[in-house]
């Protein structure tokens, strides 16, 4: 079974899909990795690391899809939608494909994608359950973007998050407010308590009180309850109109004494609600910062610029994408780990099990056969459903 990784071409993604520690489980699991010369460079690992741990380095992309039964990539065609389609034709029928697809808000590719006969899987679909945790690139990346999103702030604010004392006087410390307490907004509540901030954090699920505090935040409370807060899988449920006009009315004071907010509040494959409005922008300090975890699917803030960074009464409001690539180096560590994980799941005695009784494999499995075999999606798309679950297993490719 061969497993090929190509070099990200997204305009800016420096993350790679495999990194050479892997390699030594996967190869001990039947599997022989071939790598695109010089993909782990912009992360950290050079080719000669992926030769030491026994991956075979290929000259170019071609010759990585020519091979492999397996292409595993962080940002496959439908998530990269500026270069992704050069791909398409290098995929071959009952070729798997591994990787973040955006199959919630890019129906175009997925059909595509189908079109070529290839198995492809959505790692952003993977369960939020307890057998599926090893596998989670969400969680994975968001830590990485949690971490980050406290950093830029920093770096950003004219002034220091810690308390000083000093010879000229005592320096307050600064007021950090983080809106979603899911995982991005876990680490972000972590790394703005080690650098000495007074943290604070709100979340519409009540279950997240008690993490908050354990990492030294502060829990925000609403006199208000979101119905049915997140889905069966873990995933965040989108609330009415009413909730976020409830809500926001709620948040505009702690709002208004933060010097900085990090927002994280998304919902897959909808446009992220608003919960920090202008008017609430107006109100805080000058010199203030938000970081809007939700840029790429809107923004949380109302007078976010999706992609830029922009100054608005004052505050600077951070709207970058793909936090994780600016650490390449552990958030490619991290996401190889998950989905390795992944493939000696479905990967057995050199076959590809396709078992769609398995939620990890029925949850994240997009296409086969040439048509799209996920239930969601079919829903989403509004195709009839399938007469039967398509189950499938795949000899590696044997040349």
């Amino acid at each position: 079974m061969i497993v090929g990784v190509p070099r990200e071409i997204y305009p800016g993604e420096r993350r790679v899909a495999l990194v050479p520690a892997v390699v030594p489980n996967l190869t001990k699991a039947g599997m022989q990795v071939v790598i695109e010369a010089g993909a782990g460079a912009s992360a950290g690992y050079p080719d000669a690391e992926y030769v030491a741990k026994g991956a075979r380095v290929a000259a170019d992309r071609a010759e990585v899809f020519r091979p492999a039964d397996v292409i595993v990539q962080v940002l496959c065609y439908g998530a990269n939608d500026k270069t992704g389609q050069a791909d398409v034709p290098l995929l071959r029928r009952d070729q798997a494909l591994i990787g973040f697809l955006r199959p919630l808000g890019s129906t175009a590719s997925v059909q595509e994608i189908a079109a070529r006969g290839v198995r492809a899987f959505a790692v952003e679909l993977m369960p939020r359950t307890t057998r599926a945790q090893s596998m989670d690139v969400l969680s994975s990346m968001a830590t990485i973007s949690g971490y980050k999103a406290v950093l830029l702030a920093a770096d950003t604010l004219p002034r220091i998050f810690p308390m000083l004392s000093t010879a000229a006087g005592t320096v307050t410390p600064a007021r950090v407010f983080i809106i979603g307490a899911g995982v991005a907004g876990l680490q972000a509540i972590a790394t703005s308590r080690r650098l000495g901030a007074v943290t604070s954090a709100y979340d519409m699920r009540p279950i997240a009180k008690e993490q908050v505090m354990s990492l030294g935040g502060r829990f925000v409370e609403l006199p208000i309850e979101a119905k049915d807060a997140q889905d069966a899988s873990g995933y965040a449920r989108a609330q009415d109109e009413e909730f976020y006009r409830k809500q926001r009315e709620l948040l505009g004071q702690v709002v208004s004494e933060s010097d900085v907010v990090i927002t994280t509040a998304v919902i897959p494959g909808k446009k992220a609600p608003t919960l920090v409005t202008g008017e609430m922008v107006q109100k805080m300090a000058p010199g203030s910062v938000i970081v809007d975890l939700a840029a790429e699917r809107g923004g949380n803030c109302e007078l976010t610029h999706p992609g830029e960074i922009a100054v608005e009464h004052g505050v600077t409001i951070i709207g970058h994408f793909n936090l994780a690539s600016t650490v390449p180096y552990h958030a490619s560590q991290m996401y190889a780990k998950n989905l390795t994980a992944f493939l000696l799941h479905i990967i057995k005695d050199g076959k590809l099990k396709l078992d769609t009784q398995d939620e990890i494999i029925r949850d994240t499995l997009l296409t086969d056969g040439g048509e799209i075999v996920n239930k969601r999606l079919r829903e989403l798309y509004s195709l009839p459903l399938l007469a039967a679950p398509v189950t499938a297993s795949s000899e590696g490719n044997k040349s």
